[in-house]
C-alpha cells in the first residue's frame, strides 16, 4: 500500500562522473546540492555571485560571466555602512570598497575561465518576483535591505523569461555544443509575498522552464525538486523550524532522488569508496598509536591510490594528509 503519490523521475538527463566541469547557480538549494556534490567527489563552481532568487538576475549573472566584467566602484553603492553590488549576494559586501571588488572580481575570474568548457549548467530559480530600480529600470538580485520606495516590484511573464533563455541558452549552445543544463525549481517557500502570490510564481516558472525544455530538447533537462518536496514530502515535519526551507533531511531525500536519476555508474562508484574512507577516516581508535591502527590507516592511503590510479582527476588530498599525520603520531 502506498501512503503518499511517488513523483516520476525524468529519464534521460545527462550521466554526470566528477571529471565533468560543473557550474551551479541560483537559490540556495542550489548551493545545498552543489555542497553534496562536492562531498561526493565532484568539483563545481557554486553560486560565483553569491545566492540568486529571480531568472532574470541568474541570466544576467551569466552573460557576465560569459563576458568577463570587471566590476568597478562604478557598479557598487555604499549603504549602511558598507559597499554592495546590486547583482551579488551580501557575503561579497564589505565596509572597504577594494575588498569588495577584489571578493567580486576574483570569483567572475575564476567563473569565466571555465565557462565554455562546461560539461553541464545547473540553474535553480526560486522566485518569478523581482525588484526593479525605479531610476534605472535594472532588475536587482539583492536589494540589501534598501528601502522598499526606491524599487518596483513585479511578477516576470512566463514569455519575459522564456525570451531572456531563449537568446542565453542560444549564445552558451553556439560556444558550446556539448553542454546540458538542469533547471529545477526551489522547493523553498517565499511566504513573504503570501501562499497565494508564491504558488503563482512557481507557476511562472515552472511554465517558463516547460517552453524552454521545448525549445531545446537535446540540451535542457528538468529535474522535479520543487514536486518531490511538495508531493512527496508533504509534511511540515521536513521543513526547517522557519516552516520555508527544506529540513536537512528533506535535503538528503532530494539529493538521493537527484543522485538515482544523473550519477553514471562510475560517479556512484566514487561516491560509495569516498564515503567509505571517510567513515573509516571518522573512526576514534582506542590506541591510535598502535601499530595495527597505523595499518589501517595504510590500507586507507592504499585505497586511495588505487582510486587515484582508476580515476586520476579525483582529489583525495585532504584524506591523504589526515593519514600521513596520524601515521607520525
Amino acid at each position: 500500500m502506498d501512503f503518499f503519490t511517488p513523483v516520476g523521475l525524468p529519464s534521460g538527463l545527462p550521466p554526470l562522473v566528477q571529471a565533468d566541469n560543473l557550474l551551479l547557480m541560483g537559490s540556495c538549494f542550489a548551493t545545498n546540492m552543489g555542497n553534496l556534490l562536492v562531498d561526493a567527489k565532484f568539483h563545481p563552481d557554486i553560486n560565483p555571485f553569491g545566492v540568486l532568487y529571480n531568472p532574470l538576475s541568474i541570466s544576467a549573472a551569466l552573460r557576465e560571466v560569459v563576458a568577463g566584467k570587471v566590476y568597478k566602484e562604478e557598479d557598487l553603492f555604499f549603504f549602511r555602512e558598507c559597499w554592495h553590488s546590486p547583482m551579488h549576494h551580501g557575503d561579497f559586501s564589505s565596509p572597504l570598497m577594494e575588498e569588495t571588488l577584489q571578493r567580486i572580481n576574483a570569483r567572475l575570474l575564476a567563473a569565466h575561465e571555465c565557462i565554455h568548457q562546461l560539461d553541464c549548467l545547473m540553474l535553480t530559480f526560486g522566485t518569478s518576483w523581482v525588484y526593479e530600480q525605479k531610476i534605472t529600470g535594472h532588475v536587482v538580485a539583492n536589494c540589501h535591505k534598501q528601502p522598499e520606495s526606491v524599487f518596483i516590484r513585479r511578477r516576470l511573464s512566463v514569455q519575459e523569461i522564456v525570451s531572456d533563455y531563449i537568446s542565453l541558452f542560444s549564445g552558451l549552445i553556439a560556444r558550446n555544443p556539448k553542454l546540458k543544463v538542469i533547471l529545477t525549481v526551489s522547493p523553498i517557500r517565499h511566504i513573504r509575498d503570501g501562499m497565494h502570490a508564491n504558488q503563482l510564481s512557481k507557476a511562472t516558472l515552472l511554465l517558463a522552464i516547460d517552453q524552454l525544455q521545448a525549445s531545446f530538447p537535446e540540451h535542457v533537462s528538468y529535474f522535479p525538486a520543487y514536486e518531490l518536496l511538495l508531493d512527496e514530502l508533504r509534511d511540515y515535519r521536513f521543513y526547517a523550524d522557519d516552516m520555508v526551507h527544506p529540513s536537512p533531511q528533506a535535503v538528503r531525500y532530494v539529493w538521493e532522488k537527484f543522485v538515482q536519476t544523473c550519477f553514471s555508474e562510475d560517479a556512484l562508484e566514487i561516491m560509495q569508496e569516498s564515503e567509505n574512507i571517510n567513515k573509516a577516516l571518522s573512526h576514534k581508535p582506542f590506541h591510535p598509536e598502535s601499530e595495527e591502527y597505523k595499518r589501517f590507516l595504510g590500507q586507507i592511503v592504499l585505497k586511495i591510490d588505487r582510486l587515484n590510479q582508476k580515476y586520476p582527476y579525483l582529489d583525495f588530498q585532504n584524506e591523504k594528509e589526515i593519514c600521513h599525520i596520524r601515521l607520525k603520531q
